[in-house]
């Protein structure tokens, strides 16, 4: 679900400027957009090793179309020797072997 972050959302511009001046089609769009999802999941999934631990105040949680939808304030981010303290996370949670 890394959809809303800044670089993808400048790779889907990228897309649909592309579309837009016809040099691709829609389809190839989102078939390339479909295949970096998965080559980027599987590369966290493969690559990333390291552990955060989070902690904070639970202000408002959601569960809708199967995905958890929770706020929090307050929160400490731990790892190892570092710490990140930030007032509100948004954390949104789905079941990517789903999509």
């Amino acid at each position: 679900m890394w959809r809303n972050e800044t670089s993808e959302l400048s790779t889907s511009r990228y897309f649909e400027n592309f579309t837009r001046t016809q040099q691709i089609t829609p389809q190839l769009a989102l078939q390339v957009l479909l295949q970096f999802d998965k080559a980027i999941n599987t590369a966290l999934a493969q690559r990333v090793r390291n552990r955060i631990s989070f902690r904070g105040s639970l202000n408002t949680y959601r569960f809708c179309d199967n995905v958890w939808t929770f706020v929090l304030n307050d929160v400490e981010f731990r790892e190892v020797m570092d710490l990140v303290k930030v007032d509100k996370v948004k954390i949104v949670a789905c079941d990517g072997k789903s999509t």
